[in-house]
């Protein structure tokens, strides 16, 4: 029978989330694609060229800055990068040797530690090592999610943040520059790409992520560790921060703050939340995620974040007037 515990140490796998961050670019690049190729066959011949140059640079931006953010914000925070494949394969063939030199093991388990040098487990082979005698070796192999102290929660926070702020700013961008070489008034789109970001990174990414630390701060101030508690706490303070809030935050930090100070003639359309603002908090799970220790969940963050750096880049607002000042009808109807 497989343990529960057996299915945590499998995701926990540092090769196996080694490999899958290496492929993010790969699945970013396909999916950036499809998206551009489905945009033109959906639009009228004469606009397919306009709409093909717009979303090949807008998801471009995206997708190069999505795929870096990690890099950048390690840099920032000083925060670890992840160790490469070449580096895991190492560490694990010389921690499974040192081991093997010491103890008599069986032939099967003898034969499961070797493939675990270079290559990820499967399941019912973590099962199988996962016993009260190999808990040490496996839990240095595959170490276990540890709750994140107090002092260190606004550092986690803060990559988080700056992470999901890259893309958002590598939407816009791509946004910008693809007005300015296909549109005369591409100036006055500026304003809703901006707008966009801000809704975007503030409503669901930042607030998001203050939620949460807020919630383990508090937590932590009270000594609870059960990690369903913390889980259960994130979540409440994502929803509270993010999800009901963060909508009318960042419209009046737009409105009242960035737009004043940017955009002194001309007042950018209001946003309201959508089902799709919805889905997008689905980013908010890897936060949570990542907070509770569960590493294999971060490289899905630079394609949870691509899409509301993307949607800051057609800078989107679901005011029916603004939609006829936007990136075009195609563009805002399909995101």
């Amino acid at each position: 029978m497989i343990k529960i515990s057996s299915i945590g140490k499998y995701l926990d796998q540092p090769l196996l989330t080694a490999k899958i961050n290496k492929n993010i670019p790969t699945v970013l690049t396909l999916g950036c694609s499809g998206l551009v190729i489905n945009q033109m066959n959906n639009t009228p011949t004469k606009d397919r060229k306009k709409v093909g140059i717009k979303s090949a640079i807008i998801l471009g931006t995206t997708l190069l800055s999505a795929v870096n953010a990690a890099k950048i914000a390690s840099f920032i925070t000083k925060r670890p990068l992840p160790k490469s494949i070449e580096q895991l394969q190492k560490d694990n063939t010389k921690l499974i040797d040192e081991y093997l030199s010491k103890t008599n093991v069986k032939d099967k388990t003898n034969k499961i530690l070797n493939k675990a040098k270079t290559k990820i487990l499967s399941l019912n082979e973590i099962n199988y090592l996962n016993t009260k005698e190999n808990k040490n070796l496996l839990d240095q192999l595959i170490p276990p999610p540890e709750n994140i102290k107090a002092k260190d929660i606004f550092k986690d926070i803060g990559w988080l943040s700056i992470f999901g702020a890259i893309p958002v700013i590598g939407g816009v961008s791509g946004g910008i520059i693809a007005d300015k070489l296909t549109e005369k008034n591409w100036k006055n789109r500026i304003p809703n790409k901006v707008n966009e970001g801000i809704y975007q990174y503030l409503a669901n990414i930042f607030l998001c992520n203050v939620g949460a630390g807020a919630a383990l701060g508090i937590l932590e101030k009270f000594n609870i560790k059960s990690k369903s508690a913390r889980c259960i706490g994130m979540v409440t303070g994502i929803i509270l921060t993010g999800v009901i809030g963060g909508s009318t935050i960042a419209n009046y930090i737009g409105n009242k703050l960035i737009n004043p100070l940017i955009f002194k003639k001309q007042k950018p359309d209001n946003r309201t939340p959508e089902l799709i603002d919805i889905g997008l908090h689905t980013d908010d799970i890897a936060t949570v995620a990542v907070l509770s220790g569960l590493k294999w969940i971060e490289p899905s963050l630079p394609i949870l974040y691509s899409v509301s750096g993307y949607r800051a880049g057609i800078g989107y607002r679901n005011d029916k007037n603004s939609q006829k000042n936007n990136h075009t009808k195609f563009l805002c109807n399909k995101c």
